[in-house]
Formats: C-alpha cells, structure tokens, sequence
C-alpha cells in the first residue's frame, strides 16, 4: 500500500502582504497542510509571527496549521497557538526544562505533538518520547532564515528515524523541512519522509504556479512511500 508524500508549505515565503489570501491559494493549489515558522529573535535569529496572526489565518484553510515553534522557553506560549487554530504543535528539544511534559501538555491543549531535530542534533532526542509524538520535524537547514541549501547529512538521519518509527509501530508523520526543492524531495522520500516542508519551492511565481510546484515536489507517480502499519 502507499501514499502520496504530503506536502506543508511554508507560508514564510509567502507574501504577508496578503498573507490570508496565500493560505487560501495554498489550500486551492492542492497543500495538505499550512506550515507555520514562529521565530522568536532568540532562539533562532529572526522574528516572524505569533498567536494572533494565527488565529487571523485560520479562517482561510481547513487544512491542518503544522506549527513549527522555534522559541524558547516554548511552554508558556503552548496553549495560545492551539487556541489560535495549530493542529500540529512542533517543539525542539533545547526548548524548555522537560521535553516529555511539554509534548504531554500539547496533546493535553487538543493538538498533535512533535519534536523538531537542528542538523546538529542526535536521534536519541526522540527515543525516550515516541511514545508523546505524532510527528518528527528534520530540520535539513539551521534554523532560521528561508532559501537555504539542503545539508544532505540530513538524509542519514531521516533513514534512521524512518526505522525507529517503524519498529515503534506508531503512526508518526516523518517531516522534511529546509532546502527541498524537487530534486532534493525525491531524496527525502526515497530516505523515508513522509511529509514535506517548502518555502520558495512553492511560492516562486505567481498563485497560479503554485498547484503546479506542489506537483513537482510530488514528483508524480514516484513520490510514494510505504503506508506506516500497512
């Protein structure tokens, strides 16, 4: 059995201009879910956006809001992004004093959990909270700014997170996010991910490009994997 690759653009390519307007073509355009960068200015070197622009959202696509919180301490804004529509809450490791009770408060608030691993960051982050996650975040750049270049140690990890998944038996969305253009994608599918994150990949043109360049991250009939537990 198999499934087409998701994918979850990232709307801090789009146009914040007319940010609702993007979301709303994103959705048209064939995304599966809307991938949110919160950057604080501190623990990764930019500013992006928080609850209220969230919540602002929400109305313009019923697809799932994948949160990503680069932040830190990430515990007291937990509850704010579910309450302003997140469906899928992913925090790093480094982001507060206890890892398994934030991912047990994010599951407590109503959302899925996920855990979001930096280039540099070993897998047996994930080991000991599989258990808490429905998702696991590669971070195929450092944090922080779009338009980076792949780094393709990242593929190794994606490898060995897809065999710890699969000997967990949970059903646990294994995600891709920096530097995925089609090229890199098949890369990431062919290593075992299961949903892909994309910027400028998306983005580039006008709206009306933007079905075809999720097309092309598809990669068409080879951009399937293995179902997760049949």
């Amino acid at each position: 059995m198999t499934q087409a690759v998701k994918i979850s653009p990232s709307i801090l390519s789009a146009d914040f201009a007319k940010l609702g307007a993007e979301v709303a073509a994103i959705d048209a355009a064939g995304a599966d879910m809307i991938h949110v960068d919160v950057m604080d200015g501190h623990y990764v070197p930019n500013i992006t956006i928080g609850p209220a622009v969230v919540k602002a959202l929400r109305p313009h696509s019923d697809k799932p809001f994948d949160v990503h919180l680069m932040i830190t301490p990430a515990d007291p804004m937990l509850e704010a992004f579910v309450q302003a529509g997140a469906d899928i809450v992913t925090i790093h490791p480094d982001a507060g004093p206890h890892l398994h009770r934030s991912l047990q408060a994010i599951r407590n608030y109503g959302a899925k959990a996920g855990i979001a691993l930096n280039p540099g960051a070993p897998i047996n982050d994930v080991e000991y909270v599989i258990d808490q996650l429905d998702m696991i975040l590669v971070m195929s750049v450092n944090p922080g700014f779009g338009g980076q270049k792949f780094i393709h140690s990242q593929l190794k990890k994606i490898e060995q997170l897809r065999a710890l998944i699969d000997a967990s038996g949970r059903d646990i969305e294994l995600e891709v996010d920096g530097g995925v253009n089609p090229q890199t994608a098949q890369l990431c599918i062919d290593a075992g991910a299961s949903a892909l994150v994309a910027g400028s990949a998306v983005f580039h043109g006008k709206a009306g490009s933007y079905a075809q360049n999720i097309a092309a991250l598809r990669g068409g009939s080879g951009a399937t994997l293995k179902a997760v537990n049949g």
